[in-house]
């Protein structure tokens, strides 16, 4: 092989390792608002999920297509609305549908949002590391994947009618919480 030849392989090598690691980076940066934009139009977990990881799969191998230095997010986020989209069909078993014209309308509206929801997620994980540990792991076991409040009332150990006042004062206090921190860092 000529060396010539072992340079030029070596530098693309180069240039799709940090084509590579330029993509893990933003992905890793804006997953979060692209799943909650996918949540929005596709309310069921298990589907915004396997939507998400379709999205990543077609993000990578459309990602020579993406301009450097323009917003990831909200070309992720018309990526995903186009799998959205082509998986409609699944959802049409669902008694409530709707047009194309509206899902494009929420579709344009939660791209709007996702920066603020990221801002209320951020200041979200703030209040719960305020919560004392027994009303963490209670919140913990009530919103993680298959949780409910019976699983929350045996990780606080409380009864489950307890449960349910806790969770609503817990509820109230994280919203007063991250609506604070997120006036807070409007005032900045």
């Amino acid at each position: 092989m000529s060396s010539t030849h072992r340079n030029n392989r070596s530098c693309r090598t180069g240039d799709e390792t940090d084509r590579h690691g330029e993509f893990l980076r933003l992905y890793t940066k804006y997953q979060h608002r692209i799943l909650a934009y996918i949540f929005v139009l596709v309310p069921n977990r298990t589907d915004t999920e396997d939507i998400l990881q379709e999205t990543a799969v077609l993000l990578w191998e459309k990602f020579d297509q993406f301009q450097a230095g323009t917003d990831f997010a909200a070309w992720a986020c018309r990526v995903a609305f186009l799998i959205v989209s082509n998986h409609r069909k699944r959802f049409t078993r669902s008694k409530l549908i709707f047009s194309d014209d509206l899902l494009a309308a929420v579709a344009d509206r939660a791209l709007e949002m996702t920066p603020h929801l990221d801002d209320r997620r951020e200041a979200l994980q703030e209040c719960l590391k305020r919560l004392d540990d027994r009303d963490r792991r209670m919140v913990t076991a009530r919103y993680e994947p298959r949780g409910d409040a019976r699983r929350a009332a045996e990780a606080s150990g409380r009864t489950l009618q307890a449960t349910y006042k806790a969770l609503y004062r817990i509820r109230k206090a994280l919203f007063d919480c991250v609506t604070l921190r997120v006036a807070e860092g409007k005032d900045r």
